[in-house]
């Protein structure tokens, strides 16, 4: 018998995908999207929600929205992925890589600043594994440098930080519903924002330009196809309804196999700050290890999933396309990554799974001396 919350039984999540599916084909068809975007201001106290196609869209969407282009440069956390920096390149800015502080995995501030220069627009946080930066600090230097905050909240959903929540810190908050969020609809996001303007821009931004923000005309400028799918809609309509039943089953697999690890040799879970209600999208360990990053690869080869180990989580600075030999590598960043042991799960995963997860990670732990 297990302690966790009950998974959710399908019927819901059927019954949601096959009333969009009798719907098409309607080449105009957007009932569900709309409604599905009503139900996220609803939710989490927004005046706007504008779904897209994908996290990375929601970005690559608000960022545009924002002004930022050619010759722009943008601050980006080194401690991401590489699908954060990636819309910043393709709208012909550059992504200024900033280190993380390796004891609150919060960013630098003091790197960030040395890294301003006349081109920096905006700054874009990034809420790895659910954990949330100080609100305040990043929003009394972003008001002290003149820089616009665009968050990426992609695993962030349902943190939140002194009160405020992930995703309202700044102009817009940017989410990603693929597989393994804690909202899914198999692929998609959304953006959050209180500036009408700007949810304009995305809504006009992820479809053509067809419908444009007031002062401008249809397809007056090029944009791109990045509209959430009918039935995706649907389905994350049905998972939202449900959303504080994921938040409390992920919370409780979180809990479960962290405490089944509390005596694993060299593991030492990683606390949320005081003032922080975190989602506990990922269980999180510090490898108090020799080779902590091959440790976290030997797991994953024993089929534990993880961040490092299964794949290959390294500073976004470090990758090819961003390497530079005139640019210092951000080490805090990869101090975090490197130490960290951060678990994969999903709401599927249930008490067996999790125990066997951390009878492979006891004894390999044990046993580990490389």
């Amino acid at each position: 018998m297990t302690g966790l919350p009950p998974l959710r039984a399908t019927e819901e999540l059927s019954q949601s995908t096959l009333a969009a599916l009798a719907g098409m084909p309607d080449p105009a068809g957007a009932e569900c999207t709309t409604r599905f975007e009503h139900d996220l201001t609803e939710a989490f106290a927004s005046r706007h929600a504008v779904s897209v196609s994908s996290g990375t869209m929601a970005l690559h969407a608000a960022l545009s929205a924002i002004g930022v282009g050619p010759g722009d440069e943008v601050l980006v956390p080194a401690l991401t992925v590489i699908m954060t920096a990636a819309p910043v390149v393709q709208l012909g800015a550059r992504p200024v890589f900033v280190d993380s502080d390796p004891a609150t995995l919060d960013l630098d501030y003091a790197d960030a600043a040395a890294k301003i220069t006349a081109r920096t627009m905006a700054i874009v946080p990034v809420h790895l594994w659910g954990r949330m930066g100080d609100p305040a600090a990043l929003r009394a230097f972003a008001a002290a440098k003149g820089l616009i905050i665009v968050e990426d909240a992609a695993q962030a959903l349902g943190t939140s930080r002194a009160g405020v929540r992930a995703g309202t810190v700044g102009a817009t908050g940017c989410f990603s519903m693929k597989d393994g969020k804690l909202l899914w609809s198999g692929e998609g996001g959304f953006v959050l924002t209180d500036d009408f303007a700007l949810a304009a821009h995305v809504r006009a931004f992820r479809s053509h330009w067809l419908t444009p923000p007031p002062g401008s005309l249809p397809q007056e400028q090029l944009a791109v196809n990045a509209r959430l799918a009918e039935p995706l809609a649907a389905l994350a309509r049905a998972n939202l309804r449900k959303f504080s039943a994921l938040l409390g089953r992920r919370r409780a697999q979180t809990v479960h196999l962290l405490r089944a690890l509390r005596e694993a040799r060299g593991l030492t879970p990683l606390r949320p700050a005081t003032d922080e209600t975190w989602n506990h999208y990922a269980p999180l360990l510090h490898i108090g290890l020799p080779n902590p990053r091959a440790f976290a690869e030997h797991l994953a080869e024993r089929g534990v999933p993880n961040s490092t180990g299964s794949f290959r989580l390294v500073p976004c600075d470090t990758r090819p396309m961003f390497t530079s030999a005139d640019r210092a590598p951000c080490r805090g960043a990869a101090q975090i990554l490197d130490h960290t042991l951060a678990l994969i799960i999903t709401e599927r995963d249930d008490e067996a799974v999790l125990d066997r997860y951390a009878a492979i990670i006891a004894r390999e732990a044990a046993a580990w001396r490389a």
